[in-house]
C-alpha cells in the first residue's frame, strides 16, 4: 500500500497505522452530487460535484476512564493524514473521561466491497428524467402554468475502519424532487415532492398533472377562521411530524423525565398504548426502496448517538407496534443507564397498518374538512408534550360532501405528533413520501395519510 494513496479504503488504513491512541475509529465519506434546477418552464442550472470528508476518533485510556477526541476535515489527502490523526489524539488527551465510553465494537464481518472504489453519481442519473421533465414543461406551458423546482441526487460511500478490526462500507443514494406549479399571475401555487434512489420511479408529468388539478381547486378562495377542523394530513405532512417524534424519542431523556415519553412518577411510557389504530412505526435498513446503513455511523457523540458505537449493527426496530410504544432510541451507554434495550435510530421511518385507501378515497369519504398539502417552519414549543408549531403551505383545500370545493387561507398549527396519533380516526395506504420540512436531513420515509377530527389551526397565516 502506498503511503500517498488517495483511495478511500487506503486512507482509512493509513490513518489507523498512524494512530498512537489506545483506540481509533476512522470514517471516510466520499460524496458526489448531480442536480438540475428549473424556473418558468425552463432549465436554469445543472451541475456535478465531488468531495471527501474524513473523521478520526481517538480514544485514550486514563485513570478516570476513557476519553475521546474527534476531528473531521474535508478534502483530505494522504499528506493531510498525520496532522489529522495527531489532532484527534491531542483532543482526546485534553478531554475528560467520556461519559458514553464503551469498548469499541468488534466481531462484525468485513464488508466484501471495502476495498472497492467509491460509488459515484453523475448527470446520467437524469437520462430518462430530464426528457420527461421537458415534456412536462411543454404541457404546463400549454396549460397556462409555470413550473419551478429542482432535482438533486447524492451518492455517499462511507468507509469505517477501527483499531479493533472493523472494515465496513455502505453506499447511500439519496434523491429528491421538488416541483412547484404557479399560475401566471403568481396568486396560486401548488407543491409536490418525491424521494427516490435513482430517479427511475418518479414521473414529472404525473406530478404536473396533480399540480394542475390543485391549481384548479385554488380558483375559488374561501376565508376560514382559526379553529379545530377535521383535517386530512397527506403522507408528506405525516412524515415531517413523525420524524420529529423519532428525533425526540431519546430513551435517556424519557427516563430522566424530560419528554413526552416520560412516565409520571418515573420511568418511561414504553408499553403504553399511543393510539387505538393498529399502526406500527418502524425503521428497517433493508426496507425495499428505503435502504439505509445497516450499522451505526456516528461522526460525533451527543443525544442518542455515540462514537464508541461506530460499526454496531442496526437491525429492524418497531418504535410503535400495533399502536403500543415498544422502543425508544438508545446507545449502548444509555441502554445501560435506562435498562432499555439497545436501539440505534435508523436511517428510515415507515408507518403502516392503515387501510388500503388512497388520499382521494379519504377525500371522497369526508363530509366537511380540510385537505393539507404540506407543513413547514416546524418548531418545538413544549418538549414535555412534544407540542410543535408550524405553518401550512402551498395549498389548504376545503372538502365538502366528498369534493374539494376551493382553497382556503393558510394557518399556523399547534399540535403534538403523539397527540395526533392518539386522536387519528383513520389511516390510509402507506406510500413512499418526501418530508418537505426535513428533506435536507431525512428523506427515506413511507407514510399513510391520516384523518384527524380536530386538528388545531391556532391562527390564520398570510403564508403562501
Amino acid at each position: 500500500m502506498s503511503a500517498r494513496s488517495n483511495k478511500p479504503h487506503e486512507i482509512v488504513e493509513r490513518a489507523l497505522e498512524l494512530s498512537r491512541a489506545d483506540g481509533c475509529v476512522v470514517i471516510a465519506d466520499e460524496h458526489s452530487t448531480a442536480n438540475l434546477r428549473w424556473a418558468g418552464n425552463a432549465l436554469t442550472t445543472n451541475g456535478v460535484t465531488r468531495g471527501r470528508s474524513l473523521t478520526v476518533v481517538a480514544t485514550v485510556d486514563g485513570k478516570e476512564g476513557t476519553a475521546s477526541g474527534v476531528v473531521s476535515r474535508s478534502a483530505v489527502t494522504a499528506d493531510d493524514l498525520e496532522p489529522l490523526v495527531r489532532a484527534a489524539e491531542a483532543a482526546a488527551r485534553g478531554a475528560g473521561a467520556a461519559e458514553d465510553a464503551q469498548p469499541l465494537v468488534t466481531g462484525v464481518p468485513e464488508a466484501p466491497d471495502f476495498t472497492d472504489a467509491p460509488a459515484e453519481t453523475s448527470s446520467a442519473v437524469f437520462a430518462d428524467f430530464a426528457p420527461a421533465l421537458g415534456e412536462a414543461f411543454a404541457r404546463a406551458r400549454a396549460g397556462g402554468r409555470e413550473l419551478y423546482g429542482f432535482a438533486n441526487h447524492e451518492l455517499v460511500s462511507t468507509y469505517v475502519g477501527t483499531s479493533t478490526g472493523l472494515r465496513l462500507r455502505h453506499d447511500q443514494p439519496t434523491g429528491t424532487l421538488e416541483l412547484n406549479a404557479k399560475s401566471p399571475d403568481r396568486t396560486r401555487s401548488a407543491w409536490a415532492g418525491r424521494s427516490t434512489r435513482d430517479f427511475k420511479d418518479v414521473d414529472p408529468g404525473a406530478l404536473d398533472a396533480e399540480l394542475a388539478v390543485r391549481l384548479g381547486w385554488a380558483e375559488r378562495r374561501v376565508d376560514l377562521p382559526a379553529g379545530r377542523y377535521e383535517t386530512l394530513l397527506p403522507p408528506t405532512a405525516v412524515a415531517d411530524l413523525l420524524i420529529y417524534q423519532l428525533w425526540s424519542a431519546s430513551g435517556r431523556d424519557a427516563a430522566e423525565g424530560r419528554t413526552v415519553f416520560s412516565k409520571p412518577g418515573g420511568g418511561t411510557r414504553v408499553g403504553e398504548k399511543l393510539t387505538d389504530l393498529p399502526l406500527t412505526l418502524r425503521s428497517d435498513p433493508n426496507e425495499p426502496g428505503l435502504e439505509s446503513a445497516p450499522f451505526v455511523v456516528a461522526h460525533s457523540s451527543g443525544g442518542d448517538q455515540s462514537v464508541f458505537d461506530n460499526g454496531l449493527p442496526v437491525g429492524a426496530t418497531e418504535w410503535v407496534s400495533g399502536g403500543e410504544l415498544k422502543h425508544l432510541t438508545t446507545t449502548r451507554h444509555t441502554a445501560g443507564l435506562t435498562g432499555l434495550p439497545v436501539a440505534p435510530a435508523g436511517g428510515n421511518l415507515i408507518l403502516d397498518g392503515g387501510l388500503d385507501r388512497s388520499l382521494e378515497d379519504m377525500v371522497a369519504a369526508t363530509e366537511r374538512g380540510l385537505l393539507l398539502t404540506c407543513l413547514w417552519y416546524i418548531r418545538e414549543v413544549d418538549p414535555a408534550t412534544l407540542l410543535l408549531t408550524g405553518l401550512t403551505r402551498d395549498g389548504v383545500y376545503l372538502v365538502e360532501n366528498g369534493q374539494v370545493t376551493g382553497q382556503v387561507n393558510n394557518f399556523r398549527f399547534n399540535e403534538s405528533p403523539v397527540g395526533l396519533l392518539g386522536r387519528a380516526t383513520e389511516a390510509g395506504r402507506t406510500e413512499k413520501t418526501l418530508p418537505r420540512e426535513w428533506s435536507d436531513w431525512f428523506t427515506r420515509s413511507a407514510m399513510p395519510a391520516l384523518r384527524v377530527p380536530d386538528f388545531n389551526m391556532s391562527s390564520v397565516s398570510q403564508g403562501v
